[in-house]
């Protein structure tokens, strides 16, 4: 806004002084002051409102007034409360300076004053920014000129001062602000609890944005954050909801006029321009893994396989000398009604979930290819051959790490009616091992499936092992089996309080040691060698031998 706009608004109470040549000056903020040398809180274009209480000599007003105009303030509002009217020398020292000078009446408060200014200057800048928006969309459709939404955020942050962060649905950050004084850079941990509060909310049906209040280091007191959407309209929500993006802006949208919104909004949609630009980028990598997963379902010769992966292989990890190792990764969405493919949602989100959380910006996923088959997608991961043997930086993906990740958020945003299950195969070496990873894949993906949780995942070293076992017992022998031994245990502890069941849980994970056991259980020996009693006087089972041990374990897992 300029300064004579002030003097057309006659609530404000302002009257000029000196300096109507220069009343075309921009206003860009307002700052309110008594200090003798504000020069360190003044970056240019501000109006300064003042109540003199800095002035105690005339020379005080050449000083103050030689410190605005070197730090290029737009202008100057003298409050007449403390000295009941200006003072004839800061007149003749805005003058000396250029400086135009307006007298604030004794019943108009400066909060007045600084509210008319912010919300002029605010709406203003929301205009040029809208233009400026609208122009980089045109570019970013037309062409890769644009430069991303970085851009974009960049934007939000000189010309409203609004922090803001594209992020995935698993939290990882996509994009952010590039300027110098973006301030500190989101935590991965508040990132995935946006992220998991957006999907909450998305899930009851409520439009965005969606406002959450955290703690965070800077703000202990709680920081409010507007969530919105980034997504395709007219689709089943279950079919992009998990694999969105959103926008994260550290403000509360909650009393922002329309057209803020409206821009905000326009800013969403810009992003999903550089979202389905990414989405068509990675055609080539899900067509090479929808080829290799049909040649390997279809038992074609290692041969033949092989000469696609050597295809493969440059794509993926451009640079590459030699022909990599490969891991298979499957996941599965299942939605309780059945009506929505989960397919599509699970390729997109394996994407995700196999670029590291650390890493920023969308280009990480372009290292992995998976294809996808009814609710099943499929990844094929390059593993670096290692430098030398036994090297830790090509061990591969486990699966625990994946779900540590991503089980927050994304078990927020199935709610009740979804699942997501994982299974990570070993690596291998060769075009001959990936038909053996694919089923070791899925037979994890089935162990994960057996488990509770909304968000479940298992890996190929859980298959050597009895866990590969239980989830394929009938429901009734598990039900009859753990009912055979354990229910008397439960009806004891049931009327008695005495605990049994925690005791023969501890008694077994610590390797049938009194010592260690009773220690875990803060117990005496002899209280625990009588818990222990009761346990085989009850079921007519020996814990001394390793026959019947096994049994209770069994039976505690399957419970």
């Amino acid at each position: 806004m300029r300064l004579r706009a002030l003097l057309d608004t006659p609530t404000l109470g302002l009257r000029l002084l000196g300096g109507e040549d220069e009343l075309d000056r921009t206003v860009r903020g307002v700052m309110t002051t008594d200090l003798r040398d504000p020069s360190r809180y003044l970056s240019g274009g501000e109006l300064v409102l003042t109540g003199l209480a800095w002035r105690r000599e005339p020379d005080d007003s050449e000083r103050f007034v030689r410190i605005l105009a070197t730090a290029g303030v737009a202008g100057l509002a003298a409050g007449e409360a403390e000295l009941g009217s200006v003072p004839d020398d800061l007149v003749q020292a805005c003058l000396r300076h250029r400086l135009p000078l307006f007298s604030v009446v004794e019943d108009v408060s400066f909060a007045s004053i600084t509210e008319h200014v912010v919300r002029q200057v605010s709406s203003e800048r929301a205009g040029d920014l809208a233009a400026v928006v609208d122009r980089h969309r045109r570019l970013m459709t037309s062409g890769p000129t644009g430069g991303g939404p970085e851009v974009v955020l960049d934007l939000l942050g000189s010309d409203l001062d609004l922090r803001a962060w594209v992020l995935s649905p698993t939290g990882r950050q996509i994009a952010g602000s590039t300027l110098a004084d973006a301030g500190p850079p989101l935590s991965g941990e508040l990132a995935a609890r946006l992220a998991g509060e957006h999907l909450a909310a998305a899930r009851t049906g409520r439009r965005g944005p969606h406002r959450v209040t955290v703690e965070t280091d800077d703000a202990p007191g709680g920081a409010t954050f507007s969530l919105f959407p980034v997504r395709h309209e007219g689709r089943d929500l279950r079919q992009t909801l998990l694999s969105d993006w959103l926008l994260a802006v550290e403000a509360d949208a909650g009393d922002w006029s329309a057209e803020r919104l409206d821009l905000l909004h326009g800013v969403t949609q810009l992003i999903a321009v550089e979202r389905d630009r990414r989405d068509a980028a990675r055609t080539v990598r899900r067509r090479l893994a929808q080829e290799v997963l049909e040649l390997v379902q279809t038992g074609a010769p290692p041969a033949e396989i092989a000469a696609r992966l050597r295809v493969a292989a440059p794509v993926l990890l451009p640079g590459l000398g030699a022909a990599p190792h490969w891991q298979i990764v499957v996941a599965r969405v299942e939605w309780q009604d059945g009506d929505v493919p989960g397919g599509p949602v699970a390729q997109t989100l394996l994407e995700e979930m196999l670029v590291d959380p650390g890493t920023f910006g969308p280009e990480p996923s372009d290292r992995i290819a998976v294809a996808h088959t009814g609710d099943e997608a499929v990844a094929l991961v390059p593993l670096p051959v290692p430098d030398e043997p036994g090297d830790p930086s090509a061990t591969g993906l486990h699966a625990g790490e994946l779900l540590s990740v991503v089980q927050e958020p994304l078990g927020r945003g199935l709610a009740d009616d979804g699942r997501l299950t994982v299974g990570v195969s070993a690596a291998v070496h060769s075009a001959e091992g990936l038909r053996g990873a694919l089923e070791e894949a899925r037979h994890a993906r089935r162990v994960a499936a057996a488990r509770p949780g909304r968000v479940c995942a298992a890996g190929h070293e859980e298959l050597a092992s009895h866990v590969l076992l239980l989830p394929f017992v009938p429901d009734d022998v598990r039900r009859a089996f753990t009912a055979r031994l354990l229910d008397p245990l439960r009806d004891y502890d049931r009327k008695h309080r005495a605990e049994l069941i925690p005791t023969l849980e501890a008694f077994l994970d610590c390797d049938g040691s009194w010592t260690r056991c009773a220690a875990r259980l803060h117990l005496h020996v002899n209280t625990l060698r009588y818990r222990v009693g009761r346990i085989e006087q009850l079921t007519g089972r020996d814990l001394s031998r390793l026959e019947d041990k096994l049994d209770f374990f069994l039976a505690l897992r399957m419970s």
